[in-house]
């Protein structure tokens, strides 16, 4: 709606009395925006748009694969179109304790909880073992869902040094108290992997619990895509916990927190995400049941996601751009400026290929860049085609040297 507006930035009120417009603060913060090349805008995507997708978090392609849409839609013609209440009340049908129990076996802890979203899942875990008197040490590459969650909780919180197990082991000595370390198992912006044996062993020195947010992880690491926790030794260990989304590798929504029973059972009664959230859809939970399953009878999708996001880094950067080397499937490549980096993605996209496009403040370093994501169901061709085509869109300032 259009807003009429007086030099001084009142309008007449019901009385017809004036009165300052409560929102004229943000066009000032909209004009900073501008300015600094940060305005984001909301570009609908068709169903049939032909463009080759390096953007999406469908890592193992199976958003569309056809036992995943069909899972979906058998469930939402038996269970219906939501979930109708919460979790505690009607929320929860013979889908969500299938999902939860096969969730739980596949990655290799003792329970799972589903959730509405990772985000909630992140909050759910991190307030539940955050409480009053407790420590929570943070690293500073964490994803924003798992900060929040640090701010919501009643415990202090340390952030320290990104992937450092020995500045989280500093932050813990001595605390008194529940303490958990919190950190992302793959980082979502350079696609880099946490050392989280060391961040372990580090925690068990002082008793602390270990909280991995695996959403980048499960479907891509670990035998035949067990996750981060199971890669590294960890999964149903009595004191790890991970949370995992079910809108990236197994291309549904939603998400979930792993770990012991007895933490499972605290976060039923503590968690306010879930417990005044309204449960996950029953689409959403059929399809990620689908994709589990799909997942477990063809482990090779895996592997080919590595792949993938292997050869992207090794063509770009024989090329001359600046890429960080991936420990899953996102690839990071570094633009000049946010400017740039806009322009870049959509000389891509006129050219036929979505990239996603990351500039402050959604990266904690300040740097921008394109941000791909490998798929295990791109061809050979397909990844020659889009490395020529973001070689060939890049800045001249991008190029190393």
């Amino acid at each position: 709606m259009h807003r009429q507006e007086t030099d001084d930035r009142t309008a007449a009120g019901p009385t017809g009395e004036p009165h300052r417009d409560p929102f004229g603060w943000l066009d000032a913060q909209a004009e900073r925006r501008r300015a600094a090349g940060l305005v984001r805008t909301l570009r609908p995507r068709t169903a049939d748009s032909g463009l080759l997708d390096l953007a999406s978090n469908d890592y193992l392609g199976l958003a569309l694969h056809p036992e995943v849409t069909d899972g979906a839609a058998a469930a939402a013609h038996r269970w219906g179109g939501g979930a109708t209440g919460s979790r505690l009340v009607t929320g929860t049908t013979a889908l969500h304790t299938e999902l939860e129990r096969e969730l739980a076996e596949f990655c290799g802890f003792e329970a799972a909880l589903v959730l509405s979203s990772g985000y909630a899942a992140n909050l759910a875990a991190v307030t539940a073992l955050g409480p009053h008197g407790g420590l929570i040490v943070s690293d500073a590459g964490n994803h924003a869902s798992l900060i929040d969650g640090c701010r919501l909780a009643r415990a202090t919180t340390s952030v320290v040094a990104h992937a450092d197990p020995d500045a989280a082991r500093k932050a813990l000595d001595g605390h008194e108290g529940p303490a958990v370390a919190v950190t992302d198992a793959v980082f979502s912006v350079d696609g880099d992997a946490a050392p989280l044996p060391e961040f372990a062993a580090a925690c068990r020195e002082s008793g602390a619990a270990l909280l991995l947010d695996d959403a980048h992880g499960l479907g891509v690491l670990g035998d035949g895509g067990r996750g981060s926790a199971h890669a590294a030794g960890l999964a149903g260990a009595p004191d790890v916990v991970a949370t995992l989304t079910l809108s990236k590798s197994l291309g549904s929504q939603g998400g979930a927190v792993l770990g012991p029973a007895g933490v499972i059972e605290h976060l039923v009664n503590t968690a306010r995400t879930f417990i005044f959230d309204t449960g996950l859809a029953p689409a959403a939970t059929g399809a990620a049941l689908a994709a589990l399953r799909l997942i477990r009878r063809e482990p090779q999708r895996a592997a080919r996601a590595r792949e993938v996001a292997s050869a992207l880094h090794t063509q770009l950067t024989a090329a001359g751009l600046t890429t960080v080397r991936p420990d899953a499937a996102v690839v990071s490549v570094h633009a000049p400026t946010p400017d740039e980096a806009v322009r870049w993605a959509a000389d891509c996209r006129a050219a036929g290929l979505v990239v996603g496009c990351f500039r402050p403040p959604s990266v904690p370093d300040g740097i921008s860049r394109l941000r791909l994501t490998a798929r295990a169901d791109l061809t050979d061709a397909q990844l020659t085609d889009a490395v020529r085509t973001i070689v060939r869109t890049a800045p001249a300032g991008a190029f190393q040297g």
